[in-house]
């Protein structure tokens, strides 16, 4: 990945480095692993209370591991937690099994919440679930695209609303790009 170039030419020093990666994966058995890793490292090094950390050291390495089917249900959760902050940290990983049930969609984030929010889990495997939810739409998206690339043919009248219009600026409803993925004379009323 590139660089962004710096807003200022004041001088910087890098202290912290927090990396988050999500992969979406299909599964042999028709389903689909949708795995969040987040890793933050200390540059300096730091102390850090119950251990102390080299330069370079991470102070979290941890990944969740959502199974889903087409629908965006969850069926399995994991959580592993490599390293953490402190050694009570780990306790947390059983709770992501409430998971399983979910959908992720509208309203997804909170009902996560509910679940494994605030002392129930780990706050930073919380966090990884919003970019893991638009990792697991974006995967989705990947295997239709394929799908359709295989079969060439626009689909006949009426076509349902594609999840995406309405939620970002190019999909907006009167934007070109909805107008091409969801041609007005091929709408569902």
């Amino acid at each position: 990945m590139r660089a962004l170039p710096a807003q200022d030419d004041a001088g910087r020093r890098l202290l912290h480095t927090r990396e988050v990666v999500c992969k979406g994966y299909v599964r042999t058995d028709g389903l689909y692993d949708i795995e969040g890793r987040m890793v933050d490292l200390s540059a300096e090094g730091t102390w850090m209370i119950f251990h102390e950390l080299a330069p370079g050291e991470a102070i979290h390495d941890l990944r969740l591991v959502l199974t889903i089917d087409a629908e965006l249900t969850i069926h399995r959760a994991q959580a592993f937690m490599e390293t953490t902050a402190t050694p009570y940290c780990g306790g947390a990983a059983a709770a992501y099994g409430q998971l399983v049930g979910l959908r992720i969609g509208p309203g997804f984030r909170q009902a996560a919440k509910e679940r494994v929010g605030d002392v129930a889990g780990c706050t930073h495997l919380t966090e990884l679930l919003g970019p893991m939810g638009t990792t697991a739409m974006q995967t989705l998206f990947s295997q239709r695209r394929e799908a359709r690339r295989r079969d060439d043919t626009m689909p006949e009248q009426p076509m349902p609303r594609p999840s995406v219009v309405g939620t970002c600026h190019a999909y907006r409803m009167e934007s070109p790009a909805t107008a091409v993925i969801w041609p007005p004379e091929k709408r569902q009323v």
